[in-house]
């Protein structure tokens, strides 16, 4: 497994590949490794001859006071567990050789609509972070096929059209939601989570599968099902920015023909923002 810092070594790495025919499978994470990557990381190695993961803490998508000084930052330790998964290559670029323009004023990707709404109602600014920086990503690393995880779903939209709408020769790959055994998605930031506040954030998985069977069984109008939702978590303590029933293919609010849906929720816990979803088809 090689471990590269820098963008000459890495393009040189690449046009070799690329020189052999190789097809190139590509994970970016921001590090602090956990079950939920590893799956990433062994969808992408069946996919394709080589594989690629960026760890990389990115300032851009984080807004002002949120987590970005305290993110963790477990290099070595997630050198080690890639060491024993089907990596070829480890790229943890350097801030600057990243942003040479400076964070403040460097060119930014932006997806409009897609980005305003759900997370980026209350993350402004968010999803363009992302965008940018998975874009000098693949602009570099030249995947064929790049891998993120459900958890983040309204993220690999915002990857996917942005894919789409500026041509790029990558098919994006969603995997399922890595669950902690109560039910918790696992999440870097989980360990954020006090002793108490852990006992408590199973509430939001609990709470999106009432969602989904009420869904199911049709009785009551999306409203209510959200409504009820927040009003659960409320009472265990969460403080929520949304519960939202939205059609699966595009965010939109679902029409009365939609079948492919899927339920969002975004609440605090404490000091900890936690995010999950649940998808649901009525065919």
């Amino acid at each position: 497994m090689d471990v590269i810092f820098d963008l000459k070594s890495l393009r040189e790495k690449i046009y070799f590949w690329k020189k052999d025919g190789l097809s190139i499978s590509f994970v970016p994470t921001m590090g602090n490794l956990h079950a939920g990557h590893l799956s990433l990381i062994s969808g992408a190695s069946e996919k394709a001859d080589k594989t690629v993961v960026s760890i990389f803490v990115n300032p851009i998508q984080f807004g002002h006071g949120e987590d970005y000084e305290k993110y963790p930052s477990t290099l070595d330790h997630d050198l080690s567990k890639l060491s024993d998964e089907s990596v070829d290559m480890v790229f943890a670029p350097n801030l600057n050789e990243l942003y040479p323009g400076g964070i403040e004023s460097d060119t930014r990707v932006t997806i409009p609509a897609l980005s305003e709404t759900l997370c980026g109602e209350f993350r402004p600014g968010h999803f363009s972070g992302v965008a940018t920086v998975v874009m000098k990503l693949f602009n570099n690393v030249q995947p064929d096929f790049a891998f993120f995880g459900e958890k983040d779903f309204q993220q690999i939209l915002v990857i996917r059209r942005m894919v789409e709408d500026l041509l790029l020769p990558i098919e994006v790959v969603s995997m399922p939601i890595v669950r902690e055994i109560d039910g918790l998605a696992m999440s870097s930031r989980n360990s954020y989570l006090s002793e108490f506040e852990r006992a408590c954030s199973v509430e939001i998985y609990s709470v999106l599968v009432q969602a989904a069977e009420a869904l199911k069984e049709g009785f009551k109008s999306i409203n209510e099902i959200e409504n009820q939702s927040v009003s659960s978590l409320v009472q265990k303590g969460f403080e929520v920015e949304y519960c939202s029933v939205r059609h699966s293919t595009d965010l939109a609010v679902p029409a009365v023909d939609n079948k492919s849906l899927v339920i969002l929720i975004a609440a605090w816990l404490g000091d900890t923002r936690l995010i999950d979803n649940i998808r649901v088809n009525l065919a």
